[in-house]
């Protein structure tokens, strides 16, 4: 299954969850930038709230694309004390990745939240959307970084996802709902006819528009 675009994956998602009728009460959490695409369509049919939820990973100071953990927005902090201890980070040298990641949060939640307020997810079911997962690593950081800003329970919603991805995230997300779950998924950018790069102001507009409609 190929989706046109990242508008009627989400179409196709909303639809199924809606079928499930278990989220009246969700509140519905894209990933910038495409996720946010994909959940807005999700948002519109489960007649949800649309947010995002912004995290950074902290990247191990000389091999950043190895993650020791992430931050999103109040404070919250997720560490992986494994690779922590296996790379011999220091406090400082924690400190130091922390403080730059989270500016960018900050600045992010900014730019595409416009001064808006979050949407309140203490007690609620959380769906964390975005347009596909391949390794894992991002949607296991959203999921953890929801729970930590207090859903009471966290559900990854995604079109298309890697099956080994799949069985990984279920140890951080009460549930996941994919399209496609393949067995060997490829580029994510490969499920979809138009994979075009969504811009700040696109994500900022989807977030005013459902605003708008509650």
């Amino acid at each position: 299954m190929r989706f046109q675009d990242r508008v009627e994956a989400g179409r196709r998602l909303g639809e199924q969850l809606a079928a499930a009728g278990e989220y009246a009460d969700a509140v519905v959490l894209g990933l910038p930038r495409g996720g946010v695409v994909v959940a807005a369509e999700v948002a519109r049919a489960l007649g949800a709230p649309l947010d995002v939820i912004v995290i950074r990973k902290l990247g191990v100071p000389y091999q950043p694309e190895l993650a020791m953990g992430a931050v999103g927005e109040g404070g919250v902090r997720v560490l992986n004390e494994e690779v922590l201890t296996a790379a011999q980070i220091s406090d400082e040298q924690l400190a130091e990745v922390e403080r730059a990641q989270r500016q960018e949060v900050e600045e992010r939640v900014r730019r595409l939240r416009r001064g808006a307020e979050p949407v309140p997810v203490q007690g609620r079911t959380v769906l964390v959307v975005d347009d596909g997962v391949a390794t894992g690593a991002t949607a296991r950081a959203a999921c953890e970084v929801a729970r930590r800003q207090g859903a009471a329970r966290v559900v990854l919603a995604v079109p298309v996802a890697a099956a080994q991805a799949v069985d990984e995230l279920l140890t951080v997300a009460d549930e996941v709902v994919a399209l496609e779950e393949p067995l060997l998924l490829g580029a994510i950018g490969e499920w979809y006819d138009d994979f075009s790069q969504t811009s700040d102001a696109e994500v900022a507009e989807l977030l005013h528009a459902a605003a708008a409609r509650e």
